[in-house]
């Protein structure tokens, strides 16, 4: 199988470093590149060429759910995975309509991270 590629998106250097960190720990699973807001984002993902994308729904500049329309408008076969420390089902629904395939909160253990990942990028790859 090939690597999974991933970029981390959050305007927390500890959550994005951890992220990455733990990550690591999956053979097929590579994090090719951070971003600590949504501007950022958008501009990296032309360069770094993800599969998916774990998106930070609050951050400066451009939140999550404005990034994510603007990825997947602009990169359709790149997978957004929302990622949260709150359930806000407003945030969550607009999200998932901005063309996010799934969500986690942020305390999801790292085996489920994983398996959403993976499902993911499967996802990617034979689109319905």
């Amino acid at each position: 199988m090939t690597s999974i590629r991933i970029m981390v998106v959050d305007d927390q250097d500890v959550v994005r470093k951890g992220l990455g960190l733990f990550l690591k720990s999956f053979d097929d699973l590579v994090v090719v590149g951070e971003a600590n807001n949504g501007r950022e984002a958008v501009r990296l993902c032309g360069e770094l060429q993800p599969d998916v994308i774990l998106m930070d729904l609050m951050m400066p500049e451009m939140d999550g759910i404005q990034a994510t329309r603007l990825i997947k408008q602009q990169y359709p076969q790149m997978q957004v995975i929302a990622l949260t420390s709150i359930q806000d089902d407003q945030s969550v629904k607009q999200m998932l309509e901005a063309g996010a395939i799934g969500y986690l909160l942020k305390n999801a253990s790292i085996d489920e991270l994983a398996n959403t990942i993976i499902s993911a990028s499967k996802a990617a790859q034979n689109p319905r």
